[in-house]
């Protein structure tokens, strides 16, 4: 399977099998984010891996009710522990996170796994779920597991839509 295969098997999940994901493949696409590049090369990616139902029904309460999220066989909790900002002014931790994420959510597929992003979540809930410290940023949720439904193919803008070269011609 090439990269770009993985890329268009990929999708955003909403329905899992009640099964446990095994620990090598949890192990694989923990790596995965571990590879991951990263500002000044500063690793701040800190990652909660949650498999325990009761806690995977806490995290999907402080999610807006999520429910689904509760059979995905892990949650991961996000965080970054950088304060940096990049010379552009962008903060490291989000992009940071969301770069390893994308590594976890393309290694998930070629294991085939499924998962799914999660930005609407209440931080302030999911902290004391987890015991995630204050000075820490938890940037996204990502539910991981074995898919209950099936890719349904989003609309994609054309590459004549997004690309120009040389100069903005949008």
């Amino acid at each position: 399977m090439t990269v770009l295969d993985v890329i268009r098997k990929r999708y955003s999940c909403r329905a899992y099998q009640d099964k446990p994901i095994e620990r090598e493949k949890l192990e694989q696409i923990l790596e995965a984010a571990r590879l991951a590049p990263s500002a000044k090369n500063l690793q701040d990616w800190r990652f909660v891996v949650v498999t325990d139902k009761e806690t995977k029904r806490k995290i999907a309460q402080a999610a807006n009710n999520q429910t689904f999220l509760q059979n995905a066989g892990a949650i991961i909790v996000a965080c970054s522990v950088s304060n940096e900002v990049m010379r552009c002014g962008q903060a490291v931790g989000p992009i940071d996170v969301a770069i390893a994420l994308e590594h976890i959510a393309l290694q998930a597929a070629e294991l085939g796994l499924a998962t799914c992003w999660i930005g609407s979540f209440y931080p302030e809930k999911v902290r004391p779920i987890v015991g995630i410290p204050e000075d820490v940023a938890i940037i996204e949720l990502m539910a991981v597991g074995y898919p209950a439904d099936s890719k349904k193919e989003p609309r994609r803008e054309s590459l004549d839509k997004i690309v120009c070269y040389e100069k903005w011609r949008f």
